[in-house]
């Protein structure tokens, strides 16, 4: 795939708005404020394609980027508390019928905060990956945030606590030190 020749194609608020699946898609999914717009800025070395927000909770919509090869999803960021009961459940049903109607989905990046234990929505989703039979990888972000000990603590514990689920890889990941972006880039290259 040519990361450089990536350009923004639309954004999706329903499931109707959704584009035709004409190509494979590599989906980045992750609660508000973990770093989704980050890494596709970071593995695409571009500032501010995918866009970045100080406040949890901005992408409510499903993004859509276009590359030669293939299409990357930002999937909207899931458990902020802040959105009403019903706006949550619209975009959990929309993602839901998302990954069931049929797209070309090559590959999933969860993305989870390195720093902390997965929240419930991420063990939720994870079993949804994990129960749906999606291949998909666990990208571990901000680990630039850790001094050395606590980096190698959490990337043990998380290990141990995500492995049930069988992601393809466990990929620690920062946007600031560019830790992972080379990983990522050949797991992307090699899903498709």
């Amino acid at each position: 795939m040519n990361y450089n020749q990536v350009t923004y194609e639309l954004s999706a608020g329903t499931f109707k708005q959704l584009p035709a699946c004409t190509m494979p898609e590599i989906v980045f999914s992750g609660r508000s404020n973990v770093g989704k717009s980050s890494l596709i800025n970071k593995i695409l070395n571009r500032k501010n394609l995918a866009r970045v927000s100080s406040q949890p909770g901005k992408t409510i919509t499903i993004n859509f980027y276009k590359a030669d090869v293939a299409r990357l999803v930002d999937l909207p960021g899931y458990g902020y508390a802040k959105h009403s009961f019903d706006e949550r459940n619209r975009w959990g049903s929309m993602i839901e019928e998302y990954f069931q109607s049929d797209r070309d989905i090559r590959l999933v990046f969860q993305l989870v905060d390195m720093r902390h234990k997965p929240t419930e929505d991420d063990f939720q989703m994870l079993d949804f990956l994990h129960q749906m039979g999606i291949p998909f990888v666990v990208a571990l972000t901000k680990s630039d945030k850790l001094n050395k000990t606590e980096y190698k603590n959490n990337l043990e514990m998380l290990n141990e606590i995500i492995s049930p689920f069988e992601p393809q890889a466990l990929v620690p990941f920062s946007a600031v030190k560019g830790e992972g972006v080379d990983e990522i880039k050949s797991l992307i290259d090699k899903s498709l």
